[in-house]
């Protein structure tokens, strides 16, 4: 078994961090519609959506340095990253706090769609073998617990941004 165990354990890690954000995304997108946008609400609920996405990368970073701390040296962190490319385009998500790159809210999704295809491609695996029927299962699991994640780091972010803006409405007076 050796690292393909820690290797799927590590992609179970990634995909419940970041997969049920393109869901999220596709959702609050159908909702305010393809309409120009005249009302504040919907316009904000787009905007934030970026930064629910760099909160989350923030948090996987919290989860690393939680490894970091209980591996006690720098070197043990990184031999046991067994999915690097996938781990360090993890921590590119938290690009999404500069507010250049954060005003694009699609760049968050075309980010994230290399999250969601892991998903895609065990359903695709089980499709032809009936030995995933275990894996697929886990996953929608942990994709469910990573839409809640996720939708919890967009209420956060969107209260934040009514507390700022409020706060920024009251100054302005």
């Amino acid at each position: 078994m050796g690292n393909s165990f820690f290797k799927y354990v590590q992609q179970l890690e990634l995909f419940g961090f970041f997969s049920g954000y393109s869901l999220l995304f596709v959702l609050i997108l159908f909702w305010t519609g393809d309409k120009p946008l005249q009302n504040n609400f919907k316009k904000r609920l787009l905007s934030v959506l970026p930064y629910s996405y760099a909160l989350i990368g923030t948090l996987y970073i919290g989860l690393l340095m939680k490894n970091l701390y209980e591996s006690h040296m720098v070197g043990n962190l990184f031999t046991n990253i067994y999915n690097p490319f996938l781990t360090a385009w993890a921590l590119l998500s938290i690009l999404f706090w500069i507010p250049a790159i954060g005003k694009k809210q699609i760049l968050s999704l075309l980010h994230n769609l290399v999250f969601f295809f892991l998903l895609v491609k065990d359903v695709i695996m089980q499709i032809f073998s009936s030995e995933y029927n275990e894996i697929l299962k886990n996953d929608m699991k942990i994709y469910t617990m990573s839409l809640l994640l996720n939708l919890g780091s967009f209420i956060v972010v969107l209260l934040f941004s009514f507390v700022i803006w409020q706060n920024k409405k009251s100054k302005s007076y």
